[in-house]
């Protein structure tokens, strides 16, 4: 059995590609300093605890357990603290990449999936975006994820080092077993700050912007559940390994849900209308985020299999299982 060393895989989709890993017959070695990830999701292999800027401590990883690949999840990734501290998150996302990327060459590995996203667009062009779209972030998460692309872009070029890039759209949804799911804190995420609205939360569901040019004023968005998501890890995993060479794929449903609409869905689903505060837009919230996954789809043979319902359907049984245990939802 081949083993997979996955960053941050203790995180949300991080160990949800680990469980697709397993069942698809590899054993993920997670590594992750738990500053956002969650021990007991560690459910399908071994657990090293570790930061990816301690060069010292991926070597010795990599000598134990000699993995064929990397799978690089692990990352700062909220937009609004990377605002206050950019300092953190070009240490953190960029430093750190790039000392795990040559821990694995020095390891003699010479394949990472990179978990990358659709923030290093920026100000969307055109709808949908494809891989060819313009990247000009707005923010400085957007701008190090960018920077590790390049990154990676130079290191197979020059030295050899292929890499697949995989730029998210909404990550969204839960295992539909319910043993693992999306556990942020604080959470910042649209679907589960609904969600705690529904379940009695205190201080209802804040809508930013009912002004958009869309077709009911608010934001679009595209989620992709985060098993979706996993999916195309395996399928990239398996690319590299068989001797493919650098890539970058988008994924996401290629079809997007205002917020008033995921709002009426989870109401929907839930059976529970909770309390929206509109209020005015964020600054740099793009009106519309919509993937152009056909490249995806004609390379990797990968389709999303799950559309919304199942999305909120399965984010609902996490949310309401109680699991969540440093902070339950169920208030009310």
């Amino acid at each position: 059995m081949q083993k997979i060393l996955v960053t941050g895989g203790a995180g949300y989709v991080g160990s949800h590609t680990c469980l697709r890993l397993s069942e698809a017959g590899f054993e993920p070695v997670v590594y992750d300093n738990l500053s956002n990830g969650h021990e007991a999701f560690v459910r399908w292999g071994p657990f090293e605890k570790g930061d990816i800027r301690d060069a010292k401590r991926l070597d010795d990883v990599f000598a134990r357990h000699q993995p064929a690949a990397v799978l690089h999840f692990a990352a700062l990734i909220e937009v609004g603290e990377s605002v206050k501290h950019p300092d953190r998150f070009y240490d953190n996302n960029v430093a750190g990449a790039l000392c795990l990327i040559e821990a694995a060459r020095r390891a003699g590995v010479d394949k990472l999936v990179f978990s990358s996203t659709c923030a290093t667009y920026g100000e969307p062009r055109q709808i949908p975006m494809d891989e060819t779209h313009p990247q000009a972030p707005l923010n400085p998460y957007g701008r190090s994820k960018l920077m590790v692309e390049q990154i990676l872009q130079d290191f197979d070029r020059h030295l050899g080092f292929r890499s697949i890039v995989l730029r998210y759209f909404n990550a969204a949804g839960a295992d539909f077993e319910g043993r693992i799911g999306e556990w942020h804190d604080p959470e910042t995420h649209a679907i589960p700050l609904a969600i705690r609205a529904a379940m009695g939360g205190q201080g209802g569901f804040k809508l930013f912007g009912t002004d958009y040019p869309t077709r009911d004023g608010t934001a679009v968005r595209d989620y992709i559940h985060v098993l979706d998501l996993a999916d195309a890890h395996v399928l990239a995993l398996r690319r590299l390994l068989a001797g493919g060479g650098s890539d970058v794929f988008n994924l996401g449903t290629g079809t997007g849900s205002t917020v008033a609409e995921l709002i009426k869905a989870i109401a929907d689903v839930s059976g529970r209308p909770f309390e929206v505060e509109r209020v005015a837009r964020r600054e740099g919230d793009a009106p519309a985020l919509v993937a152009d996954n056909g490249k995806a789809g004609r390379v990797l043979g990968w389709r999303p299999q799950y559309g919304l319902e199942a999305i909120l359907e399965s984010a609902w049984r996490w949310h309401s299982s109680g699991l969540i245990a440093d902070k339950p939802l169920q208030t009310a």
